[in-house]
C-alpha cells in the first residue's frame, strides 16, 4: 500500500491543511483533504502523516505494509531517524506517528520532489481553498 502525503501553510504559521492519497496496485483507495485550522507546515506535514497512518489502519484485511512518500525533507528524516527532533510542538508529533507506524508490519518513509507529489499538494490546498470559501 502506498500513501502520499502533504502538509501546507499559507503563513507559517497561518491557515493550514493536509492531504493524503492512498493506493493499492496502482488503483486509489482512499483520499482525504483536511483543514487543520492554524498551523506551521510542519505540524501540517506532520498531521498529514498521522491522517494516512490513520486512513491505512482503517483499510479491509488489516494492517498492511505502507510506503509512504512525502515532500518534505524534515519530516522524511525526522522519521528516519537522520534529524533530531528539537521542536517540542513537533515532538509531540513524532512520538505519535512512531507509536501509530508499530501497528503496520513495515513502514517505509520516502522523500519525493515536489513535482512527483501532486496529487497529495492538490488535497492539501483544496482543503486551504474550501476554509477560505467558508470561512
Amino acid at each position: 500500500m502506498i500513501a502520499r502525503i502533504d502538509g501546507a501553510s499559507r503563513g507559517n504559521p497561518g491557515p493550514a491543511g493536509a492531504g493524503v492519497l492512498l493506493e493499492k496496485d496502482g488503483k486509489r483507495l482512499a483520499a482525504e483533504s483536511l483543514f487543520l485550522g492554524r498551523a506551521t507546515n510542519n505540524v501540517a506535514e506532520y498531521e498529514a502523516l498521522l491522517a494516512a497512518l490513520r486512513l491505512a489502519a482503517r483499510q479491509p484485511g488489516g494492517p498492511h505494509r505502507l510506503t509512504i512518500f512525502s515532500d518534505s525533507e524534515l519530516l522524511v528524516r525526522q522519521i528516519n531517524g537522520e534529524y533530531r527532533v528539537r521542536d517540542s510542538n513537533l515532538a509531540r508529533y513524532h512520538r505519535e506517528a512512531t507509536r501509530r507506524m508499530k501497528l503496520f508490519p513495515r513502514v517505509a518513509v520516502h522523500h519525493v520532489p515536489r513535482e512527483k507529489n501532486v496529487e497529495a499538494d492538490r488535497l492539501a490546498n483544496e482543503a486551504l481553498d474550501r476554509a477560505e470559501r467558508n470561512p
